[in-house]
């Protein structure tokens, strides 16, 4: 059971950490298509600031600003160049996926697997069979429920969830949506900017091209079927690792009694299966209403 819990953390915590970045932006009105290449960008720079300078706070602090950056361009195309924020997205997720193979090929040559020396610090053996887990899979429900803290309990929370509601009804009160949608697309940056450092150096210490494997639009697909609340959807994320990890004790438990695709397809299959869960009973993913304000600029 230990083994199952562990194999479910290492699965989930990046996934939830890139959906608590699609909650972001959903708050602020954007539905934000590009986690995937935000999270591949998070993988790739961790993994090759580290190799190349030997420092890991060098790696994660490239991530973030990398990511960051990458957040900033996706907001002036959607609010400034006005857009459609849904191309604008998986333009970004186009972006960070060939910008990450490009990178490894010019530094290394061809499309290599990046290997880093070591990984994000353990928590150590003072937690058992859990001590093999990195500090930011510690740090995961304490994200969580301080981003639920951030938008149900505070002044920025609020302001943030009307810019994306009522933005003309926050801009009449002088709240600018567009320095919020600003604001929740950088910290959304940070948040997969350590997603994708825990995906490439929590349990594994590689990088490798397309490593993200879909999970940007996993964590997009958690947000809807979480209605965009960060509690419900980190369950949902959860809920999606869970599958996962069911899937590799399946190949490990039937072998080659059922395909192996079918068993690596089980994650995708819960999402599909979430999506269609939150169409039939809460009428699924409704534009918000700071989308029609960008779209008719």
């Amino acid at each position: 059971m230990e083994e199952f819990v562990i194999a479910t953390l290492r699965y989930g915590t990046p996934l939830v950490y890139v959906t608590m970045a699609g909650v972001l932006a959903q708050r602020a009105g954007v539905w934000n298509l590009g986690l995937e290449g935000l999270m591949i960008i998070g993988c790739c720079a961790a993994v090759l600031g580290l190799v190349q300078t030997g420092s890991l706070l060098f790696g994660l602090v490239l991530a973030v600003a990398l990511c960051v950056l990458a957040s900033a361009l996706l907001w002036f195309v959607v609010e400034r160049l006005r857009a459609n924020p849904i191309i604008a997205g998986l333009g970004l997720t186009g972006l960070g996926l060939g910008g990450t193979d490009l990178a490894v090929q010019a530094i290394y040559g061809s499309q290599a697997t990046v290997n880093a020396p070591y990984g994000l610090p353990r928590l150590g053996p003072y937690f058992g069979d859990f001590g093999v887990l990195s500090v930011l899979v510690a740090a995961m429900p304490f994200v969580v429920f301080g981003l639920w803290a951030l938008l149900r309990r505070t002044r920025f929370g609020l302001q943030l969830s009307a810019s994306g509601e009522h933005p003309f009804a926050a801009r009449s009160v002088g709240v600018s949506p567009a320095r919020m949608r600003l604001i929740a697309l950088c910290l959304g940056g940070v948040l997969c900017a350590l997603g994708g450092a825990e995906l490439a150096l929590g349990s594994l210490t590689i990088f490798a091209y397309g490593m993200t494997a879909g999970r940007g639009f996993m964590a997009f697909s958690a947000v809807i079927f979480g209605a965009g609340h960060p509690i419900g959807s980190a369950a949902a994320a959860l809920f999606f690792a869970i599958v996962g990890a069911i899937g590799i004790r399946a190949q490990l438990a039937f072998g080659d009694r059922v395909p192996n695709d079918l068993l690596l397809a089980l994650p995708y299959l819960a999402t599909v299966l979430g999506i269609w869960i939150s169409a039939r009973f809460r009428g699924g993913a409704k534009a918000a209403s700071s989308f029609g304000e960008l779209r008719d600029y």
